[in-house]
């Protein structure tokens, strides 16, 4: 009987494959759950922000409708523009949460543009703890 060659490379790689098609999996859920509650998440998101003093703003209603407009578009996101876009905030925390790393970069970058916001408080970190507070509930 003829012995089985296992390589150590190609355990390996195997292994990095199936950890890579676990977090793929894992992302897909999450954006399609945050596109299917984008309303209830998009209020919460804007309350928490306001109540942790991170944004001033003089209408919620456009901050919020914003917000929901991005999260309906989390869905059809690709994955290079996903990653340009997290990869100042990437290393912000141990094991973060993709949503929430493209949601503080969203409102650090993009939101502040927007009309309706007069300032965004805090650094960088400080707006990913609010931003993940909601979107927490997404890896479960």
């Amino acid at each position: 009987m003829a012995k089985v060659n296992i390589s150590p490379n190609r355990t390996t790689d195997k292994t990095i494959r199936t950890i890579d098609r676990k977090r793929e999996r894992e992302r897909k859920k999450m954006f399609l759950r945050a596109k299917d509650h984008a309303p209830e998440f998009a209020a919460k998101l804007v309350q928490r922000l306001i109540d942790r003093e991170i944004i001033e703003t003089t209408s919620v209603t456009d901050i919020r409708e914003a917000i929901e407009t991005q999260l309906g578009k989390l869905g059809y996101i690709e994955e290079f523009e996903l990653q340009m876009k997290i990869a100042p905030v990437r290393t912000i925390a141990q094991d973060p949460n993709v949503v929430s790393l493209y949601f503080t970069q969203f409102i650090v970058e993009d939101l502040i543009e927007n009309p309706a916001i007069q300032d965004v408080f805090g650094d960088d970190l400080d707006v990913y703890r609010a931003v993940d507070s909601v979107f927490r509930v997404l890896r479960q």
